[in-house]
């Protein structure tokens, strides 16, 4: 087992299915242009195999399928059949639910439980505004089919000032009443807010912002947490719990223990960091070949990580899976 001298290890595997998104947040691609497939991404069959080399070299033993938007790649059923096999304790996705209704048997029928869904408004004009793609009722359906369907849902929200900010108490009645959970993420210094310092702080909503809105209406409690979780969890008792990813206000780099897959071949350790490992070409080698460079690989992604907190990165959220 690979494990740093603050005992992190890798324990959770992300794996950015495709680069390519039906969407152009505002938050991730401040230019409006879409995100597209790379050209030199992995085939299915090479992502599946780097998961099961990478269950065997690291110790994963949860994946979260991401993108750019995972259900708008032609590779996610072969995938998925792939990685249904393979005995992880959890399999999970994140989506902005504009085709989940669609693809809903199809995870249904891969073993999918548990979805996140980004969703940062209820008001149809701030979603075209803030998304510049999709339509709001689409994905509001798409997430009532799978509740009915038994998946468990989060909703992710990024809370940003002057375009958004009304929408938190109405998100988390909306999420309340269903028995979704909602999580709320603070703003990350990525991409181009990690050279944009006014930008970023024009748009940053902190954790005590929230909780002081949300108290104005609700008691809530902290609830309890994995030890390696990213959100700080409270209880609104006898409605539901919510969630605040507070990476700027509670740092959780003591207790990280992702890594990021990209859907071209590289390895990524940290968020904070520009280092990055190149395995797809390990991927085309066979078993007793790949493990050992791979370890080496590995090792030098967890010293990659940041012992105290977050401190910005160039690079762009969504080609990294999220």
């Amino acid at each position: 087992m690979i494990v740093d001298r603050q005992g992190r290890r890798f324990r959770n595997l992300r794996i950015s299915l495709t680069s390519a998104c039906n969407y152009a947040c505002t938050y991730c691609v401040p230019n409006g242009k879409r995100l597209v497939a790379a050209q030199d991404e992995l085939s299915a069959e090479a992502m599946a195999r780097g998961v099961a080399y990478l269950i065997e070299a690291a110790g994963i033993e949860r994946l979260r399928i991401t993108g750019g938007e995972p259900l708008v790649s032609p590779k996610l059923e072969s995938f998925m059949t792939a990685v249904g096999q393979m005995g992880l304790e959890d399999i999970s996705l994140t989506t902005n639910g504009q085709l989940l209704a669609k693809k809903l048997p199809l995870l249904v029928d891969a073993g999918i439980r548990r979805i996140n869904v980004s969703l940062d408004t209820l008001d149809p004009a701030a979603f075209r505004s803030i998304a510049r793609g999709g339509d709001l009722a689409t994905v509001l359906d798409g997430m009532e089919q799978a509740r009915a369907a038994g998946l468990k849902i989060k909703v992710n929200m990024v809370p940003l000032r002057g375009q958004n900010l009304d929408q938190v108490m109405p998100l988390l009645e909306y999420c309340l009443e269903r028995g979704y959970e909602l999580r709320f993420i603070e703003l990350m210094r990525m991409g181009h807010l990690a050279s944009d310092s006014n930008a970023f702080l024009q748009q940053f909503v902190s954790l005590q912002q929230l909780l002081s809105l949300i108290g104005e209406q609700y008691e809530y409690l902290q609830a309890d947490a994995p030890v390696d979780a990213t959100a700080v969890r409270y209880e609104i008792p006898g409605l539901g719990h919510f969630g605040v990813i507070a990476n700027e206000s509670v740092p959780f780099c003591r207790t990280c223990s992702r890594l990021r897959l990209s859907s071209t071949g590289w390895l990524h350790g940290c968020l904070s960091s520009s280092n990055r490992h190149f395995v797809g070409d390990l991927l085309d080698k066979p078993r007793h070949q790949a493990l050992p460079a791979l370890q080496r690989l590995l090792v030098k992604a967890l010293g990659d990580k940041q012992e105290v907190a977050f401190s910005g990165g160039a690079t762009i959220m969504k080609i990294i899976g999220g």
